[in-house]
């Protein structure tokens, strides 16, 4: 497997490229904020991740902060989603894993892990959404606001 994503959608959340800066400055404090604090911060209750990917285009070195969610099927691994806010295109991120899937390294609890991403289909992204969408409800909001399937990645360690 690997990640493979769905054209983009026709309607969604659109950020104004002045919205641009600000949160590139707002991402800027969240990894500050990540070093210090780690496994303290969460979003929507989450506990969080930073994603290190490669850029598709660029070859630099990007990093997101990210909620996951656990994988009671595969211990270790976690789930991540590319709801970008419900916008009309995909996160930068996903685009990142799907050119770049073995340049992709996650840091939780101070340890940086290389893992392998893949995207989950039919009826396991299925069973992932549900359980996602009970543990944190404002992800629901997201596929009512844009028409592209939202992506549901999980991340999975491997050696080197």
């Amino acid at each position: 497997m690997s990640v493979t994503l769905s054209s983009s959608g026709t309607r969604g959340v659109t950020i104004p490229g002045f919205a641009k800066p600000l949160m590139a400055v707002g991402m800027g404090i969240s990894h500050l904020a990540f070093g210090l604090l780690g496994d303290r911060m969460k979003i929507q209750g989450r506990p969080l991740l930073e994603l290190t990917t490669v850029g598709a285009r660029t070859g630099k070195r990007r990093r997101v902060i990210l909620a996951w969610f656990d994988d009671p099927a595969n211990p270790g691994a976690r789930i991540i989603v590319g709801s970008n806010g419900g916008a009309t295109r995909h996160p930068g991120w996903c685009h990142n894993l799907a050119h770049n899937p073995d340049k992709a390294w996650i840091e939780v609890g101070g340890e940086e892990i290389k893992v392998r991403p893949d995207s989950l289909h039919d009826g396991e992204r299925a069973a992932h959404w549900a359980r996602i969408v009970a543990l944190a409800p404002g992800y629901g909001g997201y596929t009512e606001k844009t028409d592209r399937e939202i992506p549901v990645i999980r991340l999975t360690p491997v050696d080197g």
